[in-house]
C-alpha cells in the first residue's frame, strides 16, 4: 500500500470512494459541491487536502483534511473530515495508515492538534480511534443554514 497526495488525474478512481463514503453516511452530496471540493484539493491557496491509498494502480482509500486556525493555540488545528477505506480492505491497517499520514502532515506544518468526528453508530471505526487518539468529551451541536 502506498499513501500519497491525490493528483488531479485521480478523479475517476477517487469518485467511487467518495460516493461509497456518502452511502455509508446515508447522504448525497451534490455534484457541484463534489466538483468544488475536488478543485479545492488541488489549489495551493486552499487549506483543504486529499490523500489516497493505492494498491498497485488502484485507489482503495481516501482521507480529506482541512487546516484551520484556533484561538487556543499558536499552531493550527487539522480537521480530519472524511476517511474511507474500500470495505474489502477494512481491518488491514489501511485506515490507521491514512490517519497517520494526516498526523505526519500536520506535524510537518507545525499544527497543534488533529481532530475529527464520527457518528456514534460507527462502532468498527471507533475501535481504531480509541487506540490512536483521545476522546475529547465534547458533544457537537450544529445548525444547518
Amino acid at each position: 500500500m502506498n499513501i500519497r497526495m491525490a493528483r488531479e488525474t485521480d478523479f475517476a478512481q477517487w469518485l467511487p470512494l467518495w460516493k461509497g463514503y456518502q452511502r455509508f453516511y446515508k447522504t448525497d452530496i451534490p455534484e457541484a459541491t463534489t466538483a468544488t471540493t475536488w478543485s479545492r484539493f488541488h489549489d495551493a491557496a486552499e487549506p483543504m487536502h486529499c490523500a489516497v491509498a493505492e494498491e498497485g494502480d488502484r485507489l482503495v482509500g481516501l482521507v480529506h483534511y482541512i487546516q484551520h486556525r484556533s484561538c487556543w493555540t499558536v499552531g493550527d488545528y487539522v480537521y480530519l473530515q472524511d476517511l474511507f477505506v474500500d470495505p474489502d480492505l477494512r481491518g488491514t491497517g489501511l485506515g490507521r495508515a491514512l490517519i497517520e499520514h494526516v498526523y505526519a502532515r500536520a506535524a510537518e506544518t507545525g499544527a497543534s492538534r488533529v481532530w475529527w468526528l464520527t457518528h456514534e453508530s460507527n462502532a468498527q471505526a471507533m475501535l481504531l480511534y480509541d487506540r490512536i487518539a483521545d476522546k475529547s468529551g465534547f458533544v457537537q451541536y450544529r445548525k444547518v443554514l
